[in-house]
Formats: structure tokens, C-alpha cells, sequence
């Protein structure tokens, strides 16, 4: 009798430690997504641009939709793999403050004279800030149809999209 009831309470006990853990691990996974969610809405809000997802990028490319695709990662990510189509600028991380002369006018000269044409920037994933500089800058330099593909090349790559590469 007694065996029984010191059995029960080991797995009472055994069951409440492995829910605890179980419901510790969900809440924190939340709270991870949710300062995530926060500091992503917070920076769309910071650059005054547009966001659209891969999958929306596809479509517009498949429209052949009159628009400027810009890969903002370093030069050998943007060799090994980009979106096809795109342009590189390389970009710096993290949230540039204030724009430096030579970005300022590597931008102009990458984005061209038409301040209403469709850009998209992207970087390597979602919490790469790479795209959220392109946008926000093309943004402030005046051009008024600026997009961030957030989950940028490894969204892409996730959803078995063509790329292309430099030889």
C-alpha cells in the first residue's frame, strides 16, 4: 500500500516537473515572438516603408512588374546566391542613424532617378537589418514606393524559389 502511494506521488511529481518544464519552455517561446514581432513592427514603423512577403516577390516578378530588386548582403552572399533579378548593394547592419556620404551616393547611383519606381530590398533573414537600412534610407531620399522582403534569401531558399548566382 504504502509502495503504491509512493509511486503515485513520483508520478504526480515526475508529471508536474515535465509540464512545468513544457509550459515554461511555451511561455518564453511567446515572449521570444513577441519582442520579435515588436522590434520588427517598431522598424517598419522607424523607416516609413512597405513589406512584402517571398511569396509576394514571386508573384511580382512572375508579372514581370516594372520594379528594382536589391540585394543588400555582402558581395560574396550575393555571388554564391540572390534573388534573380536583383541588383547588390551591400548594406550595413546595424540600423544606420545617420547616412554617409558614400552609401548616400552608392544608393542614388544603384536606385536611379525615379523617385516613384518600385524597389524591394532584402538582406539574408528576418532579423538582419541589412533591407530595413535600404528601405528606410531609400525612403528618406525621397523615394516613395521603397519595400522590405523581411525573411529575405533564406525565405526564398525556404520556399524553393529559383536564384541565380554570379560565375
Amino acid at each position: 500500500m504504502i509502495r503504491k502511494l509512493w509511486i503515485s506521488v513520483l508520478m504526480v511529481v515526475c508529471f508536474t516537473v515535465l509540464a512545468g518544464n513544457a509550459l515554461a519552455a511555451w511561455w518564453t517561446k511567446e515572449i521570444d515572438n513577441e519582442k520579435f514581432a515588436v522590434t520588427f513592427a517598431r522598424e517598419v514603423e522607424r523607416g516609413a516603408y512597405k513589406i512584402m512577403t517571398a511569396a509576394e516577390l514571386k508573384v511580382w516578378i512572375e508579372q514581370k512588374k516594372d520594379m528594382l530588386i536589391v540585394d543588400t548582403n555582402p558581395e560574396a552572399s550575393y555571388k554564391k546566391q540572390h534573388i534573380p533579378g536583383a541588383v547588390h548593394l551591400e548594406i550595413q547592419r546595424p540600423e544606420i542613424t545617420k547616412l554617409d556620404d558614400k552609401l548616400k551616393n552608392d544608393m542614388l547611383k544603384v536606385l536611379g532617378p525615379n523617385k516613384n519606381r518600385i524597389i524591394v530590398f532584402y538582406c539574408g533573414f528576418t532579423e538582419c537589418t541589412r533591407s530595413h537600412n535600404g528601405a528606410m534610407w531609400a525612403t528618406r531620399l525621397g523615394y516613395t514606393n521603397a519595400y522590405r522582403q523581411p525573411g529575405g534569401i533564406k525565405a526564398w531558399s525556404d520556399a524553393a524559389y529559383p536564384m541565380e548566382s554570379v560565375k
